[in-house]
């Protein structure tokens, strides 16, 4: 497996090329970028700028190790909006086309929602509705996704929906395109779960794959701390993902990053990896 880290463990204001920089010095092997609204890496990025940030990877020895969105919290595919649906839409197409030009061969995909309760006043979704919403919007993706080349990653999120392995998997067959999978994040499962058990579970269908830890205790989204200071069973999803066949990016996302010295958050993270994945300090 590679160790990657996600965009989002950087400090507030950080270029793509100074994330590209930090990302090496701490000894990561890939950087997992994100699409958002505006800036250099927006929903109005040419084929050109994104070609720019393509060459700063690759002056750095870098790869990208997959490509992320927060966007779909304010765009969901299961909005009672049909123009909020469309645009989600339009969301995941730009993503599938940034990502082909970037050289990332999968996306990080919320399929919409049915509540999110840490967005204050987020629309509320009849469950049976958002699926046949989502099934409909994921299934027709999976044409693009194919013709770009870029698989689509349903990541399991808190979103009250798709709340189970057993859930994510039949959602992700009745799609049924080998280009829609599963963009798996350990840290999130831990509140009422356990990873290693959705790993098993999910099988082949794993695309990507998200490190972050989990303290129960706290809960809510103070839970979120630094790798190996949660309740995280880290061996025991190592031996999952192994059993599974899995040997693609394992990307950290460290949220919240760290009010001081925030780099430090990356050197961190890389060290906590290299124990996680048994790999010797240099």
């Amino acid at each position: 497996m590679k160790k990657g880290i996600n965009a989002w463990s950087f400090r507030s204001g950080m270029s793509a090329a100074e994330c590209i920089r930090l990302a090496k010095s701490a000894g990561f092997e890939g950087i997992e970028l994100a699409l958002n609204e505006e800036g250099e890496l927006g929903l109005q990025t040419t084929e050109k700028e994104a070609l720019q940030i393509k060459s700063l990877l690759q002056e750095s020895e870098l790869e990208i190790s997959g490509f992320a969105t927060g966007l779909y919290w304010s765009y969901s595919m299961t909005s009672e909006s049909p123009d909020i649906r469309s645009k989600a839409i339009d969301v995941c197409k730009k993503q599938l086309e940034l990502a082909a030009i970037l050289g990332a061969d999968a996306i990080l995909v919320i399929p919409g929602a049915v509540g999110v309760d840490f967005i204050p006043g987020s629309e509320v979704v009849d469950y049976e509705r958002a699926y046949e919403r989502a099934l409909e919007a994921i299934t027709s993706l999976a044409n693009d996704a194919k013709q770009t080349g870029v698989h689509i990653g349903i990541e399991n999120v808190w979103n009250k929906f798709l709340l189970s392995p057993l859930e994510l998997r039949g959602f992700i067959d009745a799609v049924g395109s080998d280009y829609v999978g599963s963009y798996f994040d350990v840290g999130n499962v831990v509140h009422s779960g356990y990873p290693e058990q959705w790993i098993r579970i999910l099988g082949k269908r794993i695309k990507k794959v998200h490190f972050k830890d989990y303290r129960r205790q706290a809960g809510g989204l103070h839970g979120f701390v630094d790798l190996l200071a949660g309740d995280v069973d880290y061996p025991a999803v190592v031996a999952a993902l192994k059993a599974v066949g899995y040997d693609g990016y394992v990307t950290a996302e460290m949220i919240p990053p760290y009010t001081h010295h925030g780099d430090q958050i990356i050197y961190n993270t890389s060290a906590a990896m290299d124990a996680i994945l048994g790999r010797e300090r240099r």
